[in-house]
Protein backbone atom coordinates (compact mmCIF):
# COMPACT_ATOMS: atom_id res chain seq x y z
CA UNK A 1 0.00 0.00 0.00
CA UNK A 2 1.13 3.57 -0.64
CA UNK A 3 0.99 6.23 2.08
CA UNK A 4 -2.45 7.54 1.18
CA UNK A 5 -3.92 4.03 1.04
CA UNK A 6 -2.50 3.29 4.49
CA UNK A 7 -4.09 6.45 5.86
CA UNK A 8 -7.49 5.84 4.25
CA UNK A 9 -7.67 2.15 5.18
CA UNK A 10 -10.51 1.08 7.50
CA UNK A 11 -10.79 -1.88 9.84
CA UNK A 12 -13.80 -3.24 7.93
CA UNK A 13 -14.80 -2.95 4.24
CA UNK A 14 -16.78 0.26 3.84
CA UNK A 15 -20.26 -0.15 2.40
CA UNK A 16 -20.99 3.26 0.88
CA UNK A 17 -23.67 2.05 -1.57
CA UNK A 18 -24.23 4.50 -4.41
CA UNK A 19 -22.36 7.30 -2.65
CA UNK A 20 -18.94 7.84 -4.19
CA UNK A 21 -18.63 11.62 -4.35
CA UNK A 22 -17.10 12.23 -0.90
CA UNK A 23 -13.51 11.59 0.04
CA UNK A 24 -12.57 9.23 2.89
CA UNK A 25 -12.01 11.85 5.57
CA UNK A 26 -15.18 13.72 4.59
CA UNK A 27 -17.12 10.54 5.34
CA UNK A 28 -15.32 10.26 8.69
CA UNK A 29 -16.30 13.82 9.56
CA UNK A 30 -19.96 13.14 8.68
CA UNK A 31 -20.04 9.97 10.78
CA UNK A 32 -18.65 11.81 13.79
CA UNK A 33 -20.89 14.88 13.49
CA UNK A 34 -24.04 12.77 12.99
CA UNK A 35 -23.28 10.27 15.76
CA UNK A 36 -25.42 10.16 18.91
CA UNK A 37 -22.22 10.43 20.95
CA UNK A 38 -21.43 13.82 19.39
CA UNK A 39 -24.93 15.11 20.15
CA UNK A 40 -24.65 13.96 23.76
CA UNK A 41 -21.65 16.25 24.26
CA UNK A 42 -24.12 19.15 24.49
CA UNK A 43 -25.31 17.66 27.78
CA UNK A 44 -21.89 17.01 29.31
CA UNK A 45 -20.01 19.39 31.59
CA UNK A 46 -16.86 21.22 30.57
CA UNK A 47 -16.18 23.04 33.85
CA UNK A 48 -19.57 24.31 34.97
CA UNK A 49 -22.44 21.85 34.90
CA UNK A 50 -24.16 21.48 31.53
CA UNK A 51 -27.30 23.62 31.66
CA UNK A 52 -25.77 26.00 34.24
CA UNK A 53 -26.21 28.94 31.89
CA UNK A 54 -26.51 29.78 28.22
CA UNK A 55 -23.02 31.31 28.07
CA UNK A 56 -20.69 28.65 29.45
CA UNK A 57 -19.01 25.99 27.39
CA UNK A 58 -20.12 22.37 27.31
CA UNK A 59 -18.09 19.47 25.92
CA UNK A 60 -19.83 20.10 22.58
CA UNK A 61 -18.89 23.77 22.19
CA UNK A 62 -15.39 23.04 23.52
CA UNK A 63 -14.92 20.29 20.91
CA UNK A 64 -16.11 22.57 18.09
CA UNK A 65 -13.71 25.30 19.23
CA UNK A 66 -10.79 22.87 19.42
CA UNK A 67 -11.69 21.63 15.92
CA UNK A 68 -11.66 25.17 14.52
CA UNK A 69 -8.32 26.01 16.15
CA UNK A 70 -6.83 22.69 15.00
CA UNK A 71 -7.96 23.12 11.40
CA UNK A 72 -6.49 26.63 11.16
CA UNK A 73 -3.29 25.56 12.93
CA UNK A 74 -2.93 22.67 10.46
CA UNK A 75 -3.29 25.02 7.49
CA UNK A 76 -0.74 27.40 9.00
CA UNK A 77 1.77 24.58 9.54
CA UNK A 78 1.30 23.39 5.97
CA UNK A 79 2.26 26.85 4.75
CA UNK A 80 5.35 26.98 6.98
CA UNK A 81 6.39 23.33 6.63
CA UNK A 82 5.39 22.10 3.15
CA UNK A 83 7.12 18.75 3.77
CA UNK A 84 4.29 17.70 6.12
CA UNK A 85 1.78 17.68 3.23
CA UNK A 86 0.67 14.24 2.10
CA UNK A 87 2.15 14.78 -1.39
CA UNK A 88 5.67 15.35 -0.01
CA UNK A 89 5.84 13.26 3.16
CA UNK A 90 7.64 9.93 3.23
CA UNK A 91 5.87 8.52 6.33
CA UNK A 92 2.09 8.18 6.93
CA UNK A 93 2.44 9.37 10.54
CA UNK A 94 4.43 12.52 9.69
CA UNK A 95 1.66 14.21 7.73
CA UNK A 96 -0.72 17.03 8.66
CA UNK A 97 -4.08 16.94 6.88
CA UNK A 98 -6.47 19.64 8.18
CA UNK A 99 -9.49 17.34 7.65
CA UNK A 100 -7.96 14.56 9.74
CA UNK A 101 -6.94 16.96 12.53
CA UNK A 102 -10.44 18.43 12.55
CA UNK A 103 -12.00 14.96 12.82
CA UNK A 104 -9.67 14.06 15.68
CA UNK A 105 -10.56 17.29 17.49
CA UNK A 106 -14.30 16.73 17.01
CA UNK A 107 -14.14 13.34 18.74
CA UNK A 108 -11.30 13.89 21.23
CA UNK A 109 -13.75 14.25 24.15
CA UNK A 110 -16.27 11.57 23.11
CA UNK A 111 -15.22 9.41 26.04
CA UNK A 112 -15.93 11.89 28.82
CA UNK A 113 -18.60 10.58 31.21
CA UNK A 114 -21.29 12.75 32.84
CA UNK A 115 -20.12 15.41 35.30
CA UNK A 116 -16.71 16.01 33.75
CA UNK A 117 -13.49 14.90 35.42
CA UNK A 118 -15.30 14.03 38.66
CA UNK A 119 -17.39 11.46 36.78
CA UNK A 120 -14.23 9.97 35.30
CA UNK A 121 -12.58 9.79 38.72
CA UNK A 122 -15.60 8.11 40.34
CA UNK A 123 -16.08 5.48 37.63
CA UNK A 124 -12.39 4.57 37.77
CA UNK A 125 -12.50 4.33 41.56
CA UNK A 126 -15.53 2.00 41.31
CA UNK A 127 -13.65 -0.36 39.00
CA UNK A 128 -10.47 -0.19 41.08
CA UNK A 129 -12.46 -1.22 44.16
CA UNK A 130 -14.15 -4.02 42.20
CA UNK A 131 -10.79 -5.37 40.99
CA UNK A 132 -9.39 -5.41 44.54
CA UNK A 133 -12.50 -7.25 45.78
CA UNK A 134 -12.21 -9.85 43.00
CA UNK A 135 -8.53 -10.40 43.81
CA UNK A 136 -9.37 -10.83 47.49
CA UNK A 137 -12.10 -13.35 46.64
CA UNK A 138 -9.82 -15.31 44.31
CA UNK A 139 -7.11 -15.62 46.98
CA UNK A 140 -9.46 -16.34 49.86
CA UNK A 141 -8.62 -19.45 51.91
CA UNK A 142 -5.38 -19.94 49.98
CA UNK A 143 -1.75 -19.50 50.91
CA UNK A 144 -0.39 -18.10 47.63
CA UNK A 145 3.21 -17.29 46.81
CA UNK A 146 4.02 -13.71 45.71
CA UNK A 147 4.21 -14.96 42.09
CA UNK A 148 0.74 -16.51 42.34
CA UNK A 149 -0.66 -13.31 43.84
CA UNK A 150 0.83 -11.34 40.95
CA UNK A 151 -0.58 -13.79 38.36
CA UNK A 152 -4.07 -13.49 39.87
CA UNK A 153 -3.77 -9.70 40.02
CA UNK A 154 -2.74 -9.44 36.36
CA UNK A 155 -5.46 -11.85 35.17
CA UNK A 156 -8.25 -10.05 37.05
CA UNK A 157 -7.04 -6.61 36.03
CA UNK A 158 -6.97 -7.67 32.37
CA UNK A 159 -10.50 -9.05 32.72
CA UNK A 160 -12.08 -5.99 34.38
CA UNK A 161 -9.60 -3.32 33.17
CA UNK A 162 -10.16 0.26 34.36
CA UNK A 163 -12.09 3.38 33.39
CA UNK A 164 -10.46 6.33 31.67
CA UNK A 165 -11.95 8.93 29.33
CA UNK A 166 -9.41 8.47 26.54
CA UNK A 167 -9.86 4.70 26.59
CA UNK A 168 -13.65 5.07 26.59
CA UNK A 169 -13.27 7.37 23.59
CA UNK A 170 -12.05 4.43 21.53
CA UNK A 171 -14.59 2.06 23.08
CA UNK A 172 -17.29 4.36 21.69
CA UNK A 173 -15.75 4.93 18.25
CA UNK A 174 -14.70 1.31 17.69
CA UNK A 175 -17.39 -0.71 19.47
CA UNK A 176 -20.37 1.08 21.05
CA UNK A 177 -21.43 3.22 18.09
CA UNK A 178 -23.17 1.29 15.33
CA UNK A 179 -23.10 1.17 11.53
CA UNK A 180 -25.30 -1.40 9.83
CA UNK A 181 -23.93 -4.77 10.98
CA UNK A 182 -20.59 -3.31 12.14
CA UNK A 183 -19.68 -2.32 15.69
CA UNK A 184 -18.20 1.17 15.79
CA UNK A 185 -18.04 3.99 13.24
CA UNK A 186 -15.41 2.21 11.10
CA UNK A 187 -13.28 5.35 10.85
CA UNK A 188 -10.14 5.59 8.75
CA UNK A 189 -6.85 4.58 10.31
CA UNK A 190 -5.52 8.15 10.01
CA UNK A 191 -8.40 9.53 12.11
CA UNK A 192 -8.08 6.76 14.71
CA UNK A 193 -4.36 7.40 15.12
CA UNK A 194 -4.97 11.17 15.03
CA UNK A 195 -7.20 10.76 18.10
CA UNK A 196 -4.79 8.48 19.94
CA UNK A 197 -3.10 10.82 22.45
CA UNK A 198 -1.86 7.96 24.63
CA UNK A 199 -0.47 5.22 22.36
CA UNK A 200 -0.31 2.46 24.98
CA UNK A 201 -2.48 -0.34 26.32
CA UNK A 202 -4.10 0.48 29.66
CA UNK A 203 -1.98 -2.23 31.28
CA UNK A 204 1.12 -0.08 30.57
CA UNK A 205 -0.26 3.44 31.01
CA UNK A 206 -3.47 4.26 32.92
CA UNK A 207 -4.54 6.64 30.13
CA UNK A 208 -3.95 3.98 27.49
CA UNK A 209 -6.56 1.95 25.62
CA UNK A 210 -8.63 -1.04 26.63
CA UNK A 211 -7.16 -4.26 25.27
CA UNK A 212 -9.86 -4.87 22.64
CA UNK A 213 -9.31 -1.50 20.93
CA UNK A 214 -5.54 -1.58 21.48
CA UNK A 215 -5.37 -4.81 19.47
CA UNK A 216 -6.31 -2.96 16.28
CA UNK A 217 -4.59 0.34 17.11
CA UNK A 218 -1.28 -1.44 17.82
CA UNK A 219 -1.70 -3.38 14.56
CA UNK A 220 -1.97 -0.21 12.45
CA UNK A 221 0.82 1.47 14.40
CA UNK A 222 3.08 -1.46 13.51
CA UNK A 223 1.86 -1.38 9.93
CA UNK A 224 2.72 2.32 9.67
CA UNK A 225 6.07 1.83 11.40
CA UNK A 226 5.47 4.29 14.26
CA UNK A 227 8.10 4.05 17.03
CA UNK A 228 6.86 2.90 20.45
CA UNK A 229 5.27 5.68 22.48
CA UNK A 230 5.29 8.20 19.59
CA UNK A 231 2.18 9.87 18.19
CA UNK A 232 1.31 10.96 14.67
CA UNK A 233 1.70 14.66 13.82
CA UNK A 234 -2.09 14.94 13.73
CA UNK A 235 -2.51 13.50 17.24
CA UNK A 236 0.20 15.82 18.58
CA UNK A 237 -1.41 18.87 16.97
CA UNK A 238 -4.90 17.97 18.18
CA UNK A 239 -3.58 17.52 21.72
CA UNK A 240 -1.82 20.91 21.67
CA UNK A 241 -4.92 22.66 20.31
CA UNK A 242 -6.98 21.09 23.10
CA UNK A 243 -4.56 22.62 25.62
CA UNK A 244 -4.67 25.98 23.81
CA UNK A 245 -8.47 26.03 23.89
CA UNK A 246 -8.57 24.93 27.52
CA UNK A 247 -6.06 27.55 28.67
CA UNK A 248 -7.81 30.46 26.94
CA UNK A 249 -11.47 29.50 26.83
CA UNK A 250 -11.92 28.17 30.35
CA UNK A 251 -10.38 31.37 31.69
CA UNK A 252 -12.94 33.35 29.67
CA UNK A 253 -15.75 31.31 31.26
CA UNK A 254 -14.22 31.82 34.69
CA UNK A 255 -14.08 35.61 34.25
CA UNK A 256 -17.67 35.67 33.00
CA UNK A 257 -18.77 33.61 36.02
CA UNK A 258 -16.99 35.94 38.43
CA UNK A 259 -14.70 33.18 39.67
CA UNK A 260 -11.67 35.00 38.21
CA UNK A 261 -11.13 38.72 38.74
CA UNK A 262 -8.67 40.50 36.46
CA UNK A 263 -6.98 43.01 38.73
CA UNK A 264 -3.76 43.16 40.70
CA UNK A 265 -5.00 42.11 44.17
CA UNK A 266 -6.57 38.92 42.75
CA UNK A 267 -3.79 37.93 40.35
CA UNK A 268 -1.09 38.64 42.93
CA UNK A 269 -2.92 36.85 45.73
CA UNK A 270 -0.33 34.57 47.36
CA UNK A 271 -2.97 31.90 48.13
CA UNK A 272 -4.03 31.60 44.48
CA UNK A 273 -0.43 31.57 43.31
CA UNK A 274 0.40 28.83 45.80
CA UNK A 275 -2.56 26.74 44.58
CA UNK A 276 -1.31 27.08 40.99
CA UNK A 277 2.18 25.96 42.05
CA UNK A 278 0.69 22.94 43.85
CA UNK A 279 -1.33 22.03 40.77
CA UNK A 280 1.72 22.34 38.47
CA UNK A 281 3.68 20.05 40.79
CA UNK A 282 1.10 17.29 40.22
CA UNK A 283 1.61 17.40 36.44
CA UNK A 284 3.82 14.88 34.66
CA UNK A 285 4.95 17.13 31.80
CA UNK A 286 8.67 16.80 31.09
CA UNK A 287 9.14 20.55 30.70
CA UNK A 288 8.60 20.93 34.46
CA UNK A 289 11.17 18.26 35.36
CA UNK A 290 13.62 19.46 37.99
CA UNK A 291 11.71 22.65 38.79
CA UNK A 292 11.44 23.58 42.47
CA UNK A 293 8.30 25.23 43.94
CA UNK A 294 10.16 28.55 44.15
CA UNK A 295 11.14 28.39 40.47
CA UNK A 296 7.58 27.49 39.48
CA UNK A 297 6.27 30.42 41.54
CA UNK A 298 8.47 32.84 39.55
CA UNK A 299 6.99 31.49 36.30
CA UNK A 300 3.45 31.69 37.70
CA UNK A 301 3.96 35.34 38.68
CA UNK A 302 5.37 36.11 35.23
CA UNK A 303 2.41 34.54 33.39
CA UNK A 304 -0.22 36.20 35.60
CA UNK A 305 1.52 39.55 35.15
CA UNK A 306 1.41 39.02 31.38
CA UNK A 307 -2.29 38.16 31.58
CA UNK A 308 -2.98 41.37 33.49
CA UNK A 309 -0.84 43.42 31.07
CA UNK A 310 -2.70 42.08 28.02
CA UNK A 311 -6.04 42.72 29.74
CA UNK A 312 -5.09 46.31 30.56
CA UNK A 313 -3.89 46.89 26.99
CA UNK A 314 -7.12 45.52 25.48
CA UNK A 315 -9.54 47.23 27.87
CA UNK A 316 -9.32 50.80 26.43
CA UNK A 317 -9.37 49.45 22.84
CA UNK A 318 -12.62 47.66 23.77
CA UNK A 319 -14.22 50.84 25.16
CA UNK A 320 -13.76 49.49 28.70
CA UNK A 321 -16.44 46.84 28.10
CA UNK A 322 -15.77 43.62 29.98
CA UNK A 323 -17.49 41.34 27.47
CA UNK A 324 -15.47 42.70 24.53
CA UNK A 325 -12.25 42.60 26.54
CA UNK A 326 -12.85 38.99 27.59
CA UNK A 327 -13.20 37.92 23.96
CA UNK A 328 -10.21 39.93 22.74
CA UNK A 329 -7.91 38.66 25.50
CA UNK A 330 -8.97 35.07 24.71
CA UNK A 331 -8.27 35.70 21.01
CA UNK A 332 -4.85 37.19 21.85
CA UNK A 333 -3.67 34.08 23.70
CA UNK A 334 -5.05 31.65 21.11
CA UNK A 335 -3.38 33.60 18.29
CA UNK A 336 -0.07 33.79 20.20
CA UNK A 337 -0.01 30.04 20.82
CA UNK A 338 -1.08 28.97 17.33
CA UNK A 339 1.44 31.30 15.66
CA UNK A 340 4.22 29.73 17.75
CA UNK A 341 3.60 26.16 16.52
CA UNK A 342 6.23 24.38 14.47
CA UNK A 343 8.02 21.06 13.88
CA UNK A 344 11.31 19.92 15.47
CA UNK A 345 13.26 16.63 15.53
CA UNK A 346 12.39 14.20 18.33
CA UNK A 347 14.94 11.37 18.43
CA UNK A 348 13.88 8.85 15.81
CA UNK A 349 10.66 10.79 15.21
CA UNK A 350 9.47 14.40 14.90
CA UNK A 351 7.45 16.64 17.16
CA UNK A 352 4.76 19.28 16.63
CA UNK A 353 5.26 21.80 19.42
CA UNK A 354 5.90 25.46 20.16
CA UNK A 355 9.07 26.51 18.36
CA UNK A 356 11.42 29.45 18.82
CA UNK A 357 14.56 29.91 16.71
CA UNK A 358 14.36 26.35 15.43
CA UNK A 359 14.17 24.73 18.89
CA UNK A 360 11.29 23.58 21.09
CA UNK A 361 10.01 26.54 23.11
CA UNK A 362 9.56 24.95 26.54
CA UNK A 363 8.84 28.35 28.05
CA UNK A 364 5.70 28.63 25.91
CA UNK A 365 4.66 25.12 26.96
CA UNK A 366 5.02 26.22 30.58
CA UNK A 367 2.94 29.35 29.89
CA UNK A 368 0.05 27.21 28.58
CA UNK A 369 0.45 24.91 31.56
CA UNK A 370 0.25 27.79 34.06
CA UNK A 371 -2.87 29.24 32.40
CA UNK A 372 -4.55 25.80 32.44
CA UNK A 373 -3.63 25.37 36.10
CA UNK A 374 -4.91 28.88 36.87
CA UNK A 375 -8.28 28.00 35.34
CA UNK A 376 -8.33 24.72 37.26
CA UNK A 377 -7.62 26.08 40.74
CA UNK A 378 -9.93 29.08 40.50
CA UNK A 379 -12.93 27.14 39.17
CA UNK A 380 -12.71 23.46 40.04
CA UNK A 381 -11.92 24.39 43.67
CA UNK A 382 -14.82 26.86 43.81
CA UNK A 383 -17.34 26.16 46.59
CA UNK A 384 -20.34 25.62 44.32
CA UNK A 385 -18.39 23.58 41.77
CA UNK A 386 -17.18 21.38 44.66
CA UNK A 387 -20.77 20.93 45.86
CA UNK A 388 -21.85 19.97 42.35
CA UNK A 389 -18.99 17.46 42.18
CA UNK A 390 -19.97 15.98 45.53
CA UNK A 391 -23.51 15.43 44.28
CA UNK A 392 -22.19 14.07 40.96
CA UNK A 393 -20.12 11.44 42.75
CA UNK A 394 -23.14 10.41 44.78
CA UNK A 395 -25.35 10.10 41.67
CA UNK A 396 -22.84 7.92 39.80
CA UNK A 397 -22.17 5.64 42.77
CA UNK A 398 -25.89 5.07 43.33
CA UNK A 399 -26.46 4.34 39.62
CA UNK A 400 -23.69 1.75 39.83
CA UNK A 401 -25.33 0.20 42.90
CA UNK A 402 -28.64 -0.03 41.05
CA UNK A 403 -27.25 -1.70 37.93
CA UNK A 404 -24.32 -3.86 39.07
CA UNK A 405 -26.31 -6.96 40.09
CA UNK A 406 -27.42 -8.66 36.84
CA UNK A 407 -30.17 -10.60 38.63
CA UNK A 408 -31.96 -7.50 39.89
CA UNK A 409 -31.09 -4.90 37.26
CA UNK A 410 -31.96 -6.49 33.91
CA UNK A 411 -35.48 -5.11 34.15
CA UNK A 412 -34.22 -1.51 34.44
CA UNK A 413 -31.54 -1.53 31.72
CA UNK A 414 -32.52 -0.69 28.10
CA UNK A 415 -33.15 -3.78 25.99
CA UNK A 416 -30.65 -2.85 23.28
CA UNK A 417 -27.84 -2.87 25.86
CA UNK A 418 -28.91 -6.30 27.12
CA UNK A 419 -29.09 -7.71 23.60
CA UNK A 420 -25.68 -6.23 22.84
CA UNK A 421 -24.29 -7.84 25.98
CA UNK A 422 -25.74 -11.25 25.06
CA UNK A 423 -24.25 -11.03 21.55
CA UNK A 424 -20.89 -10.07 23.01
CA UNK A 425 -20.90 -13.01 25.44
CA UNK A 426 -21.48 -15.37 22.50
CA UNK A 427 -18.14 -14.30 20.95
CA UNK A 428 -15.11 -16.52 21.23
CA UNK A 429 -13.37 -13.66 23.09
CA UNK A 430 -16.01 -11.44 24.77
CA UNK A 431 -15.12 -7.77 25.12
CA UNK A 432 -17.26 -7.07 28.17
CA UNK A 433 -17.72 -8.27 31.69
CA UNK A 434 -21.16 -7.39 33.05
CA UNK A 435 -19.54 -4.82 35.31
CA UNK A 436 -17.66 -3.04 32.52
CA UNK A 437 -20.81 -3.00 30.40
CA UNK A 438 -22.52 -1.13 33.27
CA UNK A 439 -19.58 1.29 33.48
CA UNK A 440 -19.84 1.94 29.71
CA UNK A 441 -23.61 2.45 30.02
CA UNK A 442 -23.23 5.05 32.80
CA UNK A 443 -20.30 6.74 31.02
CA UNK A 444 -22.45 7.38 27.95
CA UNK A 445 -25.07 9.34 29.88
CA UNK A 446 -25.38 13.10 29.78
CA UNK A 447 -25.44 14.98 33.09
CA UNK A 448 -29.20 15.49 32.86
CA UNK A 449 -29.96 11.89 31.89
CA UNK A 450 -27.88 10.55 34.79
CA UNK A 451 -29.82 12.85 37.15
CA UNK A 452 -33.12 11.71 35.59
CA UNK A 453 -32.41 8.00 36.07
CA UNK A 454 -31.12 8.66 39.59
CA UNK A 455 -34.33 10.52 40.45
CA UNK A 456 -36.50 7.76 38.99
CA UNK A 457 -34.66 5.16 41.07
CA UNK A 458 -34.05 6.99 44.34
CA UNK A 459 -35.62 10.40 44.52
CA UNK A 460 -38.29 12.63 43.08
CA UNK A 461 -39.74 10.88 40.05
CA UNK A 462 -39.44 12.92 36.84
CA UNK A 463 -41.00 12.33 33.45
CA UNK A 464 -43.63 9.73 32.63
CA UNK A 465 -43.62 6.01 31.79
CA UNK A 466 -44.43 6.97 28.19
CA UNK A 467 -41.04 8.58 27.63
CA UNK A 468 -38.65 6.57 25.47
CA UNK A 469 -35.17 5.93 26.94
Amino acid sequence: MNIQELREHRQYPDNIGQENSRATFERDYSRLIHSPTFRRLQGKSQVFGAGTGDYYRTRLTHSLEVAQIAREAARSLLRSYPDVAVERADHPGLIIDPEVVECAAICHDFGHPPFGHKGEEVLDHILEKLVEEKIEQALKNTDPTPDEVQRVRVAIRQKYEHFEGNAHNFRLMMFLEKRENIDGLNLSDAVLLGTNKYPYPGTVNKKGLYLHEWEYISYIRDRWGIPEGKKTFEAQLMDLCDDIAYSAHDLEDGIKAGKIEVHEPFLKDSHIQRLIVEKVMTLEDSFWDGWTPDQILVKVEEVLNSFLRVWNEKMPICNHEYSRTRREVKAYWVSLFVSSLGVVPDGNWQKVTFVKEGLEDEDMLRTVSVLKSFAWVTMIRDLRVQRLQKRSAWVIKRLWDAFVDPETSKSIIPGDWLRRFDRDQAREKPIWTWEHMIIDYIAGMTDAYAEKIYNELYGLKVGTIYEMD
